[in-house]
């Protein structure tokens, strides 16, 4: 076994090297940071590809994003030491740690983190689970559960990851669902259905790059065409329905299920595990949660105007995600604190325990958005949005009713290279724009489709923000809910480019979304079909 692992890690390292010296030996030795070398190219995605694959590989996360961010800076340099270390360093990971946005969702992370915290020493999350284990029966009635209470926390992507997860986990855990499939619901509940939600931060960020003011109208117009979000939804309900699990997730769901085993072997918050007080009352999580969606809302639109005049659509159509967050939560907190003390159920100093000990149970989530942010930027100083747009723009000629699946394709590994979809809605949005006008039936399914591809790619990318949230609301290994929903996510995607295909000849919802729905139905009943065969 040892020299199996030991052969494996040589092959390994012979990989990496040939894949590191290759652009050594093809670029001109030029720095990108003029616009020479490799900047523009192809090579603007090897970064990303190099951390995913290695990723997946080695099933070690925190390495296989630091050897991207490697690989970005010594492609950027043109291989020059010293442009190599100051790009990793200061123009990735100290720039994306000095961003006031980024550190404002980190502050919002370790606020949550810290609520979390405070819910269980209290009990409120004990209580839930008691109060739910009356009323949800079975499995498929918590996983029910699960994906309508994700539906309903349709502002953010982050808050939904991790609210979801720190309500539910007692409640599938109860029902034996495995960690993996939590965060699955969890991540197919968030950006998903924030996708095609009017009033969510990702609304206000898809209508800012929609020009002449009417990015909102835009965006409700798309929603019928966003074929990937709520196919996922109805997947996520029809196989919860059906009790039908496929690829490495039904593994999982069989160990949880037969043997007790919800984190497959692997709990890295094993160190962080939840305290459960008998004393606790379901108010105890329902109010600051109340509370926290209150004052998250409230936090959005005071970002984006509506104390000065603005209008509650304008005002959340200009909000700033981060600093409404990040001031809606430190609200959130400072009333769930006062509120244990006056209920007396944890003394002054428990209550401030839980501060630190939301912040360490936050730790893994926070060092990988901090690597994979770097990572973006690696990808984003070496020209990949002008690489992407050169093929978008070079592909709309002869074949226009193919265009949305196409957009929607190259969406999807954009979205799942850098894992951000934000950034490849900025990306793709406007160049779609430019080859369609909105005054075409197709402009707008295009910009669906840029929608519903970067959602995709986000949704399945080891490296997207959202889907190390969804990690660390179920605590689960991140690698392990990578790799279980992967299956998922093409299936949904494969019905979704087959829509749009239907989509870019007959630009009406009225006809495409049945035909799509349809599609998905019978997918999910071909999987369980040949699922029973196999089991015959």
């Amino acid at each position: 076994m040892k020299r199996s692992n030991l052969i494996k890690g040589v092959l390994l390292a012979v990989i990496l090297l040939a894949v590191f010296l290759v652009p050594l030996f093809m670029g001109s030795g030029e720095s990108a940071e003029e616009g020479g070398g490799f900047y523009g190219t192809a090579w603007a995605l090897l970064p990303p590809v190099v951390a995913i694959a290695l990723a997946l590989i080695t099933k070690e996360v925190y390495s296989s994003l630091f050897v991207g961010i490697l690989m970005g800076g010594l492609l950027y340099s043109g291989y020059n030491f010293e442009g190599t270390v100051l790009h990793v360093f200061q123009g990735g990971i100290v720039s994306v740690l000095s961003s006031a946005s980024n550190i404002g969702i980190l502050v919002f992370l370790v606020i949550l983190g810290a609520m979390v915290a405070l819910m269980n020493k209290a009990g409120g999350s004990a209580a839930f689970g008691r109060w739910a284990a009356k009323h949800i029966k079975s499995r498929v009635g918590a996983q029910l559960a699960t994906v309508a209470l994700g539906v309903l926390i349709f502002i953010d992507d982050y808050f939904n990851c991790l609210t979801v997860g720190s309500v539910m986990r007692p409640v599938t855990d109860k029902h034996k669902v495995s960690r993996v499939k939590l965060a699955y619901l969890i991540d197919a509940t968030a950006a998903p259905v924030c996708i095609i939600a009017p009033i969510s931060s990702w609304a206000a960020a898809v209508a800012s790059y929609v020009e002449e003011g009417n990015g909102l109208s835009v965006f409700i117009q798309a929603i019928p065409f966003n074929f990937y979000a709520i196919l996922t939804i109805v997947m996520m309900v029809g196989m919860a329905l059906m009790k039908l699990e496929f690829g490495s997730m039904a593994k999982f769901e069989h160990n949880a299920e037969t043997k007790g085993d919800l984190w497959g072997g692997k709990n890295p918050y094993a160190g962080a595990e939840e305290e459960e007080d008998g004393k606790g009352i379901v108010l105890d999580l329902v109010l600051p949660v109340a509370v926290l969606i209150l004052s998250c809302v409230i936090g959005m639109i005071y970002s984006g105007g509506f104390f000065e005049g603005a209008s509650f659509i304008e005002a959340f159509s200009n909000s700033d995600a981060s600093l409404g967050l990040m001031l809606g939560s430190a609200f959130a907190l400072a009333f769930t604190l006062l509120y244990y003390c006056l209920r007396k159920n944890m003394t002054f100093r428990e209550t401030m325990g839980c501060i630190p000990e939301g912040f360490r149970a936050m730790v893994p989530a926070i060092l990988i958005l901090t690597f994979a942010w770097s990572l973006n930027t690696m990808t984003g100083s070496l020209g990949a949005k002008e690489f992407v747009a050169g093929i978008v723009k070079s592909s709309a000629g002869g074949f226009q009713s193919l265009l949305p699946a196409v957009v929607f394709l190259i969406g999807c590994f954009l979205a799942f290279a850098t894992g951000t979809s934000w950034g490849t809605f900025g990306i793709l949005i406007p160049i779609t724009l430019s080859v369609f006008p909105l005054t075409n039936p197709l402009g707008v399914v295009c910009v669906s489709a840029c929608m519903a591809g970067a959602v995709c790619g986000d949704h399945c990318s080891p490296i997207s923000d959202t889907t190390i949230m969804a990690s660390a609301g179920a605590q689960c290994d991140h690698v392990d809910h990578v790799s279980t929903q992967l299956p998922y996510t093409v299936v949904a995607a494969a019905v979704s480019f087959v829509a749009y295909i239907v989509a870019g000849f007959v630009p009406n919802a009225l006809i495409a979304l049945p035909i799509a729905i349809v599609l998905m139905v019978a997918a999910i009943f071909g999987i369980k079909l040949v699922g029973a065969k196999k089991a015959v």
